[in-house]
C-alpha cells in the first residue's frame, strides 16, 4: 500500500508507530499503521512532519516528493545504500564492458516486443483497423531485428543507431495506438514537456510514477541510479532509470488508454494553461494514481511463480545488483 498526498492542504503526521493524514475544512483525521506502507508520495502544497519522516525512515519507507507533472523532484530515504559498495563498483566497470551492448539492446527489444502484445491487445473495430494494427507490428518486427543485428564494443559505439530504431518504433507504435481512441481525444505526436493534450499529460505523469519506484527499487538493492548504460549523459539525474524504465512503459501504457477508451475522461481531470499545455488536476492525477497502483498491485503469473507487477520491479534491480557485482 502507499500513501498518496496530492490533496493542498494535507497533512501527513504521525501517530505513536503509525502515520495520520488530517485534510478538508473541518481537518478530518485519518489513521493508517505503519505496517504495509511500501511508500509516501508527496504532491504540491501537502505538508509531511518531521515525526512522520522519521518514522518512515525507521520503517525503511521512502517518502518522494513528486512535481505537478508526477516527476520525482526529491526523496527521503534510509543514509544507508540496500547493499554492499562492490555493486556500485562492478555496476561503473558494467557500462564500459561489452556486456553492457548486449543488455541494453535486450532492453529495447523487449520494449518493442511489449508494444508490439499490447497492439494485438486492442480491439480493432474494422478490417481497415486490423491490417493497420498487422502492418505496424511487422514494422516493429523489423525495427526489433535490427537492433538485435547491431553490434559494438561499447554502447557508445551503437548508441546513436539504436536511439533512432528505438525512436521510430516508437512513432509506429504510438501512432497506431492512436486509432483506438475516440476521436476527439486523439494526438497529433507524443508530446512530453510540456504535453500538449490530456492523452500526453496522463502518459507523462504515470511515467512519471513509474520512474519514482523504479529509483526506489535500485535504491533498495543497492545500485546507483544515477550511473547509467545508454543514457549517461544527463547531468544529475537518475539515468539508470531512464534505460530500465523501457521495459514497463507499456504497463502504464495500458493503463491510460484502457482508461481513455472507456470515455471516462472529463474537464475535471485537467486544465489548460495560456501556453497549449495540458496538467492533470486533483482528481485526474487522484484516478490516475490509484489505477496505475491497483495495476502494479496485481498478481500475475511469471516464469511459473505468482507475483505482483511491482514486486517484479524490485526482483529485476536485485538481478542487475547481482550482474553488476560479477564485474567487480
Amino acid at each position: 500500500m502507499e500513501i498518496v498526498l496530492n490533496t493542498f492542504g494535507a497533512c501527513l503526521g504521525r501517530d505513536s508507530d503509525g502515520f495520520v493524514i488530517s485534510y478538508g475544512e473541518g481537518m478530518q483525521r485519518q489513521k493508517i499503521p505503519a505496517v504495509g506502507i511500501s511508500g509516501i508520495q508527496v504532491g504540491r502544497g501537502a505538508q509531511v512532519t518531521s515525526d512522520a519522516i522519521l518514522l518512515a525512515v525507521e520503517k525503511e519507507i521512502e517518502v518522494v516528493f513528486v512535481d505537478k507533472a508526477g516527476v520525482p523532484q526529491g526523496r527521503v530515504w534510509s543514509p544507508r545504500y540496500g547493499s554492499i559498495s562492490t555493486i556500485r563498483k562492478g555496476q561503473l566497470a558494467f557500462t564500459f564492458a561489452h556486456e553492457s551492448v548486449d543488455w541494453i539492446k535486450d532492453l529495447i527489444c523487449q520494449k518493442i516486443a511489449n508494444q508490439q502484445a499490447l497492439l494485438l491487445l486492442m480491439r480493432a473495430e474494422s478490417d481497415e483497423m486490423t491490417r493497420k494494427v498487422e502492418k505496424s507490428i511487422g514494422k516493429l518486427e523489423d525495427y526489433r531485428n535490427k537492433i538485435a543485428g547491431v553490434d559494438g564494443d561499447v554502447v557508445s559505439d551503437v548508441a546513436a543507431a539504436l536511439r533512432g530504431w528505438e525512436g521510430q518504433a516508437a512513432k509506429v507504435y504510438f501512432e497506431t495506438m492512436n486509432i483506438f481512441l475516440p476521436e476527439s481525444l486523439r494526438f497529433a505526436s507524443r508530446s512530453q514537456h510540456p504535453a500538449m493534450d490530456v492523452v500526453n499529460a496522463m502518459l507523462n505523469y504515470g511515467y512519471g510514477l513509474l520512474y519514482s519506484k523504479i529509483e526506489g527499487a535500485l535504491l533498495k538493492t543497492g545500485v546507483d541510479p544515477y550511473i547509467g548504460v545508454m543514457h549517461r549523459d544527463d547531468y544529475n539525474r537518475p539515468v539508470l532509470v531512464y534505460d530500465i524504465i523501457e521495459i514497463y512503459r507499456v504497463w502504464v501504457d495500458y493503463v491510460v488508454f484502457s482508461l481513455v477508451t472507456q470515455n471516462v475522461i472529463t474537464d475535471e481531470y485537467y486544465s489548460v494553461r495560456e501556453d497549449g499545455s495540458y496538467w492533470l488536476e486533483a482528481l485526474g492525477r487522484r484516478i490516475l494514481i490509484q489505477s496505475v497502483n491497483d495495476y502494479l498491485d496485481e498478481v500475475v503469473t511469471q516464469r511459473g511463480v505468482q507475483r505482483s507487477r511491482g514486486t517484479q520491479i524490485l526482483l529485476y534491480c536485485q538481478d542487475l545488483a547481482q550482474k553488476f557485482k560479477q564485474f567487480c
